[in-house]
């Protein structure tokens, strides 16, 4: 139902609102409880309730009908060093509860070796692996042996895509389709995705439009796919005017993360997923952000106990949103944080000029800034952030093509744009904290672009 009335925000946080400006005839407060009290915190979200539906007596309705989160991997408490080492092949496994579109991620070391770990997820007799041009001399032989190992039933086809973010497009896309229709794969066929977040959002949005959907699989082999991008069901390509405008919500039947496939990925890569990791602590997981204050190093020198660690809490994060708000409504959105200004850089500086990652760094350092200048985080916050993103070796600063009015003409057709309206997610409060919101001072946004643009 179309509406003039101002967008609602959505307050996020990991223990019940203190903050004294919402009022009680606007919002409800919403406290979830796990039974696993080791692995999840309590969290409570606050919704206005222009966020609400009604039903016919009149009652609101809380949107999110799903209030509930299953994660099957028991987490670690937080520790000065890395956790300890265990069996490299016995994986962790985060489950992404969604009803019966429920689907594990598996994540250890040499997971590629256990066989059974994807032959169990593929359904029918066709596969068709889709991979890139880096990607594929390194592991396209070993997913090809996994898949068919003992299981002669199996045939296997294989793309290779052009690498990098410039090549997301419709046209790589569809040599995906031509290889399908091609190889006369039908629906019972399964999609495999190998590599980093642009082979997973094409290969996911290939098997949602593919015969209007078939099966695939995700094995991601980048920090930033394994954390964030593999996990939720996100798929889809760049437009020339806008990052991930066109795709669909389609989830995978499992996602295999094989933490020795970060053995080959270049510094550079390391740092940008590092950005991601960093996004957790700061809008819903402190406790993790501490973790990695103190772990940073430890991340960037590759060190398995810590890089597992990372990977495990993220996708704990991730999946507990994504059970919670699939098709990001409210909660999930929140995982935007630093995206909107992050994406208008990757699209005015030009696809595939700075890593995705780098993007979102120099954009959260904005985000926080605006939050700053609102008067909705203290000086400490600001503070860590930025220091914790110099640690990652990741910009802090947009590229100095960008000009205040290239990032409001390309923040203006971001996803979060409602009604006209550009929704921003926000930190407000203490650490771990934010608000994906419509209503803040306009001047506060220009202030903040001005800061960091010359023009």
């Amino acid at each position: 139902m179309a509406s003039s009335a101002t967008l609602p925000t959505l307050h996020f946080s990991p223990k019940p609102s203190t903050d004294s400006s919402i009022g009680r005839s606007e919002t409800c407060n919403l406290f979830l409880r796990f039974r696993n009290h080791d692995l999840v915190s309590r969290r409570s979200f606050s919704v206005s309730f222009d966020s609400l539906g009604l039903n016919r007596s009149g009652t609101p309705v809380l949107k999110f009908d799903r209030i509930r989160s299953k994660i099957s991997a028991s987490s670690a408490q937080v520790m000065e060093q890395s956790p300890r080492k265990t069996d490299s092949r016995v994986p962790t496994i985060v489950d992404v509860d969604l009803g019966d579109r429920s689907y594990p991620i598996y994540i250890g070391s040499g997971l590629l070796e256990e066989h059974d770990l994807l032959q169990r997820h593929v359904h029918g007799k066709r596969v068709l692996v889709v991979t890139n041009t880096t990607v594929a001399p390194l592991y396209l032989d070993k997913v090809i042996n996994a898949l068919t190992s003992g299981n002669p039933n199996v045939s296997v086809e294989s793309v290779i895509l052009p690498d990098g973010e410039k090549y997301k497009d419709m046209d790589t896309l569809m040599k995906v389709f031509d290889k399908a229709i091609e190889s006369r794969l039908d629906r019972r066929c399964t999609f495999v995705a190998l590599g980093g977040g642009v082979i997973g959002d094409m290969c996911g949005f290939a098997a949602a439009a593919f015969l209007r959907g078939v099966n695939f699989i995700q094995i991601p082999t980048t920090v930033m796919a394994q954390v964030d991008s593999s996990v939720g069901g996100k798929t889809g390509i760049n437009h020339r005017l806008g990052k991930n405008l066109i795709g669909a919500f389609y989830q995978p039947q499992c996602v295999l993360i094989d933490t020795e496939t970060l053995n080959t990925l270049p510094e550079r890569e390391l740092a940008s997923g590092l950005a991601e990791v960093v996004k957790y602590g700061l809008i819903r997981d402190p406790e993790f952000f501490d973790w990695q204050e103190k772990n940073m190093q430890a991340l960037l020198a590759r060190d398995p106990s810590a890089l597992a660690y990372a990977i495990k809490r993220s996708c704990e994060n991730k999946a507990e949103v994504v059970s919670l708000d699939e098709k990001e409504g409210g909660l999930r959105a929140t995982l935007n944080l630093g995206h909107t200004f992050g994406h208008a850089i990757e699209t005015g500086f030009g696809y595939g000029q700075w890593l995705h990652g780098e993007a979102v760094a120099a954009g959260t350092v904005m985000a926080v800034d605006m939050s700053h200048r609102l008067g909705w985080i203290d000086d400490s916050i600001v503070k860590r952030v930025y220091n914790i993103l110099q640690l990652a070796k990741l910009p802090t600063t947009p590229p100095e093509i960008m000009t205040t009015e290239m990032f409001k003409s390309y923040m203006a057709v971001d996803k979060k744009v409602a009604d006209g309206l550009l929704r921003l997610i926000l930190l407000k409060g203490p650490l771990g904290n934010c608000v994906f919101t419509g209503e803040y001072d306009r001047n506060a946004l220009d202030e903040t672009l001005r800061a960091f643009c010359k023009s």
